[in-house]
């Protein structure tokens, strides 16, 4: 793995794309750090937005409506945590990407389950780095599916992020609402373990691919007449899974 920092000249600032294709916001504390991203993306052809705490973060975000989201955790004033939390909130379908140098599993699970998009930890390659921003953006611009979506007795509307089953308010988590989006997205489609954690944890690389099995256990629970014999979220022995409307 490449030191990013190695990378860019301390004395760069100032970097405008000739072709623009949006804004991406870092939130970033350090200096070098911050210049070194906007090398980055603007190789890219994408503006940047630099905040250098979490409350200049969270104004940008709300004035500037930024394509994607670096954000740090690490942050004074509001942490990243709490601004991944909130983002999520304001605009659920801003791609976040977490860049830290904190890289314990039990940290990126919780902020998959905050919603954030991806994860990257420093020190990191820049490709790697666009490349993963990129994918979450692409991911986004798929044909949106309607407001509201109804399978069996649940309704589902992913702009409110709410969900009724029977008339009765469910709840789930952010990254329950991603996964359940992309299984509608994709019905019919059988979808391996493989495929699920790179399209919807959005990482190649995870401890196991039992977290997938939790995570439908979980919705078969919320959302199944009979969690035990699901007629919506089905497994495909030897294959994986295969979302039934």
């Amino acid at each position: 793995m490449v030191n990013v920092m190695e990378l860019v000249p301390e004395t760069h600032s100032g970097i405008a794309p000739s072709v623009n294709l949006g804004s991406i916001l870092i939130i970033e504390d350090d200096a070098r750090m911050q210049r070194t991203l906007e090398r980055t993306f603007a190789q890219e052809h994408y503006s940047t937005l630099i905040a250098g705490d979490g409350q200049m973060g969270l104004d940008l975000f709300r004035s500037e409506h930024p394509l994607a989201v670096v954000l740090d955790l690490i942050l004074p004033n509001i942490s990243g945590r709490e601004l991944c939390k909130t983002f999520k909130q304001l605009s659920s379908e801003t791609p976040i990407i977490v860049l830290s140098a904190i890289s314990e599993v039990a940290d990126k699970v919780l902020l998959l389950e905050l919603g954030a998009d991806d994860y990257v930890t420093k020190p990191f390659s820049p490709r790697e780095l666009t490349a993963r921003v990129q994918a979450a953006i692409r991911r986004q611009r798929k044909p949106a599916l309607p407001s509201t979506y109804r399978f069996g007795d649940c309704e589902v509307d992913f702009k409110k992020m709410t969900v009724l089953r029977g008339g009765v308010p469910v709840v789930l988590t952010a990254h329950e609402f991603k996964l359940l989006k992309y299984f509608t997205e994709n019905a019919e489609r059988v979808l391996t373990r493989d495929v699920l954690l790179n399209e919807v944890w959005g990482y190649n690389f995870y401890p196991t691919t039992r977290t997938v099995d939790n995570q439908i256990l979980k919705l078969r629970q919320k959302l199944e007449q009979d969690p035990a014999n699901p007629t919506h979220l089905l497994t495909i022995y030897g294959a994986g899974y295969k979302f039934v409307p």
